[in-house]
């Protein structure tokens, strides 16, 4: 019954870093909203990572699943959204979907149906599988869907550890996040870190052109503001970074008080965001930060930091950027978007296809 915790992947740096042996299975990492589904007859609930219900959000996938699963079983998996190009993921049309408006959530299932990808089984009629191997959970995961079709589909799986290395390299144009291994002797265990996963990382060097408070004082950093500059010269709000030791936060906000300014000739001063211009004013009263102060303070666009990221989401990094290294012999002016490095592309109906086998 739910709600029942996902279980979990810990993070390794590489292919390489996952644990060598024939006893895994490989599987694409997919870009969307972890979910545990439940069915029992004509009941069907959506559950999330943080176990609170989505069902209400996703009324498409609702109907789509009962018509696909098996009338009582529990699987868990990912709810996806195909972009409108048709050949990638879309995480930031996905996250719109969470609306507190029942005619916008029904608009929006028309407009921007999503899909759910299955990739563990954890009960089917009366059977608990959470004790059961991987691999006989696969087998019949497998059974369970051989008859299913879109938009519920199964995930590619190999035990191949060269395949999943190709998966890793090609599958990220799709807009994948890369790859994820599950031992096959292992059984579910909700809520432990007991898979592998292994994400794209890149650097790239960015402005930071403001900072946001931390929480326990008007002195100490909470996040650092990264822009990058486009073809027209403008600075486009690309992503934060904000994973420091306390002690670090105090520091730099002495480090950077020389920098602040006010929002006259500020790249992301007000008018931008009457003209559109996309700067972390135009997050200052997001629906998702429920009340949160998001408002920030400008900083002299002149200092430039290194950062790690994943992959972007249109024009911003997709997860928070991590800090790598200040870069004092970078010119504020030659962080471009060029110097992003652009996976190729990869047809997304192929690589959904892949898991039918």
């Amino acid at each position: 019954m739910p709600p029942v915790p996902p279980m979990l992947a810990k993070a390794v740096s590489g292919i390489g870093g996952i644990p060598e042996g024939g006893d895994l299975s490989y599987e694409p990492k997919w870009d969307g909203f972890r979910s545990i589904i439940f069915r029992d007859g004509d009941d069907l609930e959506i559950g999330s990572r943080n176990e609170k219900p989505m069902t209400r959000y996703f009324p498409e996938l609702v109907a789509a699943l009962k018509e696909n699963l098996p009338p009582r079983c529990v699987v868990d998996g990912e709810i996806i959204l195909v972009g409108a190009s048709g050949d990638r993921l879309d995480f930031d049309a996905l996250q719109q979907r969470i609306h507190p408006a029942a005619s916008r959530v029904k608009l929006l299932a028309q407009q921007t149906p999503a899909s759910f990808v299955a990739f563990d089984l954890l009960a089917l009629g009366d059977d608990d599988f959470t004790g059961k191997p991987f691999s006989e959970r696969r087998a019949a995961l497998e059974k369970a869907l051989a008859a299913s079709s879109a938009p519920v589909h199964l995930t590619a799986a190999t035990t191949d550890r060269d395949t999943a290395a190709q998966w890793f390299e090609q599958f990220e144009g799709a807009g994948l996040d890369g790859i994820v291994a599950k031992r096959l002797a292992g059984r579910y265990e909700p809520d432990k870190r007991v898979m592998f996963k292994v994400k794209h990382e890149r650097t790239a060097d960015c402005v930071v052109a403001g900072y946001r408070l931390h929480k326990s004082g008007p002195d100490v950093i909470g996040s650092l503001l990264l822009g990058l500059y486009k073809d027209d010269g403008g600075l486009a709000s690309v992503g934060v970074i904000g994973a420091f030791p306390m002690k670090r936060r105090k520091e730099l906000f002495e480090q950077l008080q020389p920098l602040v300014t006010d929002f006259e000739g500020h790249p992301w001063a007000w008018g931008k965001q009457e003209e559109g211009e996309r700067t972390p004013r135009n997050s200052e009263g997001s629906r998702w930060s429920a009340g949160k102060d998001l408002s920030f303070v400008p900083l002299r666009p002149e200092l430039v930091v290194e950062v790690r990221y994943d992959h972007m989401e249109g024009d911003r990094f997709r997860h928070t950027a991590q800090f790598n290294r200040w870069r004092p012999d970078r010119d504020p002016e030659s962080c471009t978007y060029e110097q992003l490095e652009e996976p190729v592309n990869f047809d997304l109906a192929s690589v959904l296809e892949t898991g039918r086998g």
